[in-house]
């Protein structure tokens, strides 16, 4: 019996953290006395530990047991050794918290690894083994792409193609290099996260995550134009479906406290199952893909307490509305959840709104959004151009969703507002670009709060060649002008 993958350490609260694990086999997983069965998914098998009894401001190391034989630590491992930190009075008031987005493998091709760079979360891995836990950061916050369904690595090509080839008919119409089952992902999340470094960093700092784009297929979701010509695809059903499934097991549900995931109905159904959960995981895909009054079927926005500080991450990808003639980023009743969430500030010294993509762009290529979404929603030729160019050049961030841009604007800049009790900084965390910035809201009255949107992207990824005069015209005074 061994570990497949894993552990990752999620939620952490003050006595209370989740943590995930695969394993070879259906088993009973153990941290520091606590218990969970896995659960089992198309022949792979998944637990998720809820760990309880902690004690508030403390570091304590930690082992995984599966069916009593110690898995993690590895016998031969040079790391340190994983521990869960939890979050008391004597650390509310500091946060410090790591970010990015966009982390492609490794590949082990000379010539295609030099030129992806240097992967910036196993450098910090490497890195954070030389310090006191003490200095740690508190949070791991990654912003999507944290697998790419649609660009694989020359191995994992070689390796789909010999399955399409030997497989039936039905299996060519798929294509040679994306990947389509939920099997084909398991083996993306094997390769991406089994890295020894990155294995590590995740087993022992609390990480939070949400998707962008490559985690499902480049463009996704970025208009209703796109999503009725990706319907029309018949491995589509199948993709999305996988997709989000494998989600949902790997990313969302150690986004969850434990609390949150006592009282999630999917969860409690998959807990329940008997056997192979793939048909509850398909419905939940099938109902977190469809729009119904103007809304998904299925909230992956969440929120994390961090002492005095607060995250709240947004689903900038799935949670789209296009159908209809809407457009919008998130329906309208998850976005009033995200506004809930920032409604009352009182005890928050620092707001954290996550989000994969930026929500302030150089303001030349934000007004570029802008003024394409006019373009592009036009009947005829023009719109049709418009909506070329909309796909060709990625627009499709936040001000490429105007109505929905000004409504968090307007969230944010309520929430920025002078009062008492409110915080003294705001920070819009986000990735996707491929170019790293920092910019300082101006809401051109005055304002109690710092807000800001940092992006950090990307984390292990090449950047194209036209990025950096772009976002440097951009960011240029003549451009913001005209």
């Amino acid at each position: 019996m061994s570990l497949q993958l894993g552990p990752v350490l999620r939620h952490v609260g003050e006595t209370t953290a989740t943590v995930w694990v695969q394993t070879d086999a259906p088993a009973e997983v153990e941290v520091l006395g606590c218990r969970a069965r896995t659960f089992e998914v198309q022949g792979c098998h998944y637990a998720l530990v809820p760990v309880s009894g902690l004690t508030p401001d403390t570091a304590t190391p930690y082992e995984v047991r599966v069916d009593g034989a110690t898995c993690w630590p590895e016998p031969d491992s040079s790391f340190p050794p994983s521990v869960i930190r939890t979050r008391g009075p004597e650390t509310a008031d500091r946060l410090r918290v790591i970010f990015g987005s966009c982390r492609y493998p490794k590949t082990g091709e000379e010539k295609l690894d030099r030129k992806l760079g240097l992967d910036a979360l196993d450098c910090y891995a490497t890195r954070l083994t030389d310090l006191p836990v003490s200095e740690w950061p508190d949070a791991l916050l990654l912003l999507g792409d944290q697998v790419y369904a649609d660009e694989l690595t020359p191995q994992a090509r070689q390796h789909l193609s010999g399955r399409r080839s030997a497989g039936k008919r039905s299996a060519n119409r798929r294509p040679p290099d994306e990947v389509v089952s939920f099997s084909e992902y398991v083996g993306l999340y094997r390769h991406t996260w089994g890295d020894p470094e990155i294995r590590w960093i995740l087993s022992t700092l609390p990480t939070a995550m949400i998707f962008d784009d490559h985690d499902i297929r480049d463009d996704w979701n970025t208009s209703a134009t796109w999503r009725a010509e990706i319907n029309a695809q018949p491995w589509w059903r199948d993709r999305i479906r996988a997709g989000l499934a494998s989600y949902w097991v790997y990313q969302h549900l150690g986004n969850l406290s434990p609390t949150e995931l006592d009282s999630d109905d999917d969860y409690q159904k998959v807990l329940a199952a008997d056997g192979d959960c793939w048909p509850l995981l398909a419905e939940l895909a099938d109902r977190a893909d469809s729009e119904v009054d103007g809304d998904k079927g299925l909230r992956f926005s969440f929120r994390w307490d961090l002492g005095r500080s607060r995250l709240v991450m947004v689903d900038s990808r799935n949670a789209r509305i296009l159908d209809g003639g809407e457009r919008k980023m998130l329906g309208d009743r998850e976005f009033a959840w995200v506004e809930q969430q920032v409604s009352d500030l009182s005890g928050v010294d620092h707001l954290i709104i996550g989000s994969s993509l930026p929500w302030l762009l150089p303001p030349a290529l934000g007004d570029v959004q802008i003024v394409n979404e006019i373009a592009a929603g036009r009947q005829g030729l023009r719109g049709r151009l418009g909506e070329k160019i909309r796909q060709g050049a990625d627009l499709e961030h936040w001000p490429a969703f105007f109505a929905s841009f000004v409504r968090l604007s307007t969230m944010i800049a309520d929430a920025a507002r002078p009062r008492p009790d409110g915080p003294a900084t705001i920070s819009v965390l986000s990735g996707d670009v491929h170019h790293s910035y920092a910019a300082r809201a101006d809401f051109g009255e005055p304002s109690g709060a710092q807000v800001h949107q940092l992006v950090c992207s990307p984390v292990h990824n090449y950047v194209p060649a036209y990025v950096k005069p772009a976002f440097k015209l951009g960011w240029s005074s003549p451009a913001a002008r005209l």
